[in-house]
């Protein structure tokens, strides 16, 4: 069973999760060792619904990085939509669950499972939603489109829940997201960029991970 505590607890210290979506299999080992040498230590694989094989796939990919990592690193898993896939990333060696969304389901599977459960929300609402059904965090998600200002605002009532922004983060408006509350953030392609994995530009990979580890102090 993962250590929660010890997962939430290296999250709010490293602040940065990388996402990996559409990154080939090959290369995985390769995305992994850049971002560590850049400063990151968690790592998040998208299911990609859009494969028939998407669950058997992405557990294949989180159990070669918890292997590769051997602690060094938390893996775990992204868009995950099933309670299904919160059991395939735990089952793989995942420590975290990471929704689009708000599923009480996948909330309470992830939670029953060990794991760190994070939804994605939007609205009041659906945070507060999030947090009574077991999140350890919430992801304000998309965080760009909706701006620091938005973020501090929904705080306001809300500032014991603990939450993460992701989508459109990028090391020029993580600061004000930082004086927004939020503890930490998901980052994509603004950190792995399709031309430079796609390249095998890893020492590239590694710069962009510093200016974003940079960033967040």
């Amino acid at each position: 069973m993962p250590d929660t505590t010890g997962v939430i607890g290296r999250i709010r210290e490293s602040k940065i999760i990388a996402i990996l979506r559409g990154v080939p299999e090959e290369k995985l080992g390769f995305i992994a060792d850049a971002l560590y040498e850049g400063g990151v230590r968690a790592i998040e694989c998208t299911f990609d619904h859009r494969r028939e094989d998407c669950v058997v796939a992405n557990a294949r990919m989180i159990a070669f990085l918890a292997r590769h990592a051997a602690g060094a690193m938390d893996v775990g898993s992204g868009t995950a939509l099933t309670p299904d896939e919160a059991r395939a990333t735990v089952d793989a060696g995942g420590c975290f669950v990471i929704s689009p969304g708000v599923s009480e389901a996948v909330i309470a599977e992830t939670v029953r499972l060990g794991a760190v459960s994070i939804p994605g929300a939007m609205t009041p609402t659906e945070i507060a939603a999030a947090w009574q059904a077991g999140a350890h965090f919430v992801k304000i998600f998309p965080a760009g489109a909706l701006g620091a200002d938005y973020v501090k605002a929904v705080r306001a009532p809300l500032s014991h829940i603990p939450m993460l922004a992701v989508g459109g983060v990028t090391p020029e408006n993580i600061p004000d997201f930082v004086k927004a509350g939020v503890l930490g953030f998901g980052v994509g392609s603004p950190l792995l960029p399709a031309a430079d994995v796609g390249a095998g530009n890893y020492a590239a990979i590694t710069e962009r991970t510093r200016r974003f580890m940079a960033a967040v102090g």
